[in-house]
C-alpha cells in the first residue's frame, strides 16, 4: 500500500518559505504536495516556476483546507492575523508552524483563537540572507543551521513527531527552548546584530561631508559587518515590535559597552582598549565553531 501523500502549506513564500519548498521538494518529489500563498501574484506565479509550490493562489480554502502542515512564514506582526484568517478552513489535526524570529508575542495570542485540535508547534529557523523573496530561495538553505523548536505550547507528540519527520529533511540542527529564553537569546545572536548593522550604515549616512570619500574606502570590514543591514525592513520592524523588552535591554547594555570603549580612549588607556579587544577575540574564537552549529543567524 503507497503511502499517503503529504499536503504542506506555506504562507509567505518568501526566502524562508520557499528555501523550504525547494527542500522538501527536492527530498520528497511526488510524496508531498505544497500549495502557497505570497504578497503578490507575480511572487506567486515566480514561486511556482522555481518549483518551491505546485500551487500559489489566492483561495484560502485551496491552499490550506487539506493541509496537514502550515508553514507560517509572513512577518511577524502578520502571522497572527493570517491564523485568523485560516482557521475556519482548516482540518482538524492540522499542525501550525512558524518561522518567527519572536516567539511569545505570537503564542501569547495563539493561545486565546485556536480550538483545541489545531495545534501549534513554534519555530525557529536561525537562517537566512540579505537577499529576500523567493527568487533568493535555496534548498540547502537550513542544512547546518540552528533551528529552534519550543515545545511548550501544548501539541501532543504525535503532532510534534508528524513536523520533525519533515523539518529533519532540511538538514538543520535542532535545538529546544523556552519561549521566553527564545526571545533573550534572539535578540542577542540576531536582533541587535542586525539592528546594529544598521546604526553602521546610518553612521556613514550621516558622516556630512566626509561621506564621499568614505564610500570610496570602504572594504571587506564594512561590507562584513554591514551585510545583514540590507535584510527585509518590514520583517525587522516586526521583530522590534514584537520583542521590544529583551531588544531594549540588549540595547542598552550595548550601549553601556560602547559607553565605557569611549572613556578608555578619550583617557588614553591603551591597556583598558587591549584588554577590550584581546577578551572578546578570545571569546570569539573559543565559541565560533560552536556557535555555528547552534545559532548562526545567517
Amino acid at each position: 500500500m503507497s503511502k499517503a501523500k503529504l499536503n504542506l502549506a506555506i504562507i509567505g513564500v518568501g526566502l524562508i518559505g520557499g528555501s523550504l519548498g525547494l527542500c522538501l521538494k527536492d527530498k520528497l518529489g511526488d510524496d508531498i504536495y505544497i500549495t502557497g500563498l505570497c504578497r503578490s501574484d507575480r511572487s506567486m506565479q515566480r514561486a511556482m516556476e522555481l518549483g518551491a509550490v505546485d500551487y500559489a493562489g489566492r483561495d484560502l480554502e485551496k491552499v490550506v483546507g487539506n493541509a496537514d502542515i502550515i508553514f507560517l512564514s509572513p512577518p511577524v506582526l502578520q502571522i497572527v492575523p493570517m491564523v485568523e484568517t485560516i482557521l475556519p478552513y482548516l482540518k482538524k489535526g492540522a499542525i501550525l508552524t512558524d518561522a518567527g524570529s519572536t516567539k511569545q508575542y505570537i503564542w501569547d495570542h495563539l493561545k486565546t483563537i485556536l480550538p483545541p485540535d489545531i495545534y501549534y508547534i513554534a519555530g525557529h529557523p536561525m537562517t537566512g540572507r540579505e537577499k529576500s523573496g523567493v527568487q533568493a530561495a535555496k534548498k540547502d538553505l537550513f542544512v547546518n543551521k540552528a533551528y529552534v523548536i519550543v515545545e511548550d505550547t501544548g501539541a501532543p507528540k504525535e503532532a510534534m513527531d508528524k513536523l520533525m519527520s519533515v523539518l529533519r529533511l532540511t538538514g538543520a540542527n535542532f535545538t529546544t527552548l523556552d519561549i521566553a529564553k527564545h526571545d533573550r537569546c534572539a535578540s542577542v545572536i540576531s536582533h541587535v546584530p542586525h539592528l546594529t548593522a544598521a546604526a553602521l550604515v546610518t553612521l556613514l549616512k550621516r558622516s556630512g561631508d566626509d561621506r564621499e570619500s568614505c564610500i570610496k574606502l570602504i572594504g571587506g570590514g564594512f561590507k562584513d559587518t554591514t551585510r545583514i543591514a540590507s535584510s527585509n525592513a518590514d520583517m525587522w520592524a516586526d521583530i522590534c515590535m514584537t520583542n521590544g523588552p529583551a531588544i531594549t535591554n540588549n540595547l542598552k547594555e550595548l550601549q553601556d559597552i560602547v559607553g565605557e570603549v569611549i572613556t578608555a580612549i578619550e583617557n588614553h588607556d591603551r591597556q583598558a582598549i587591549y584588554d577590550y579587544f584581546t577578551a572578546s577575540k578570545a571569546l570569539r574564537d573559543s565559541i565560533l565553531e560552536d556557535a555555528t552549529k547552534k545559532f548562526d543567524p545567517n
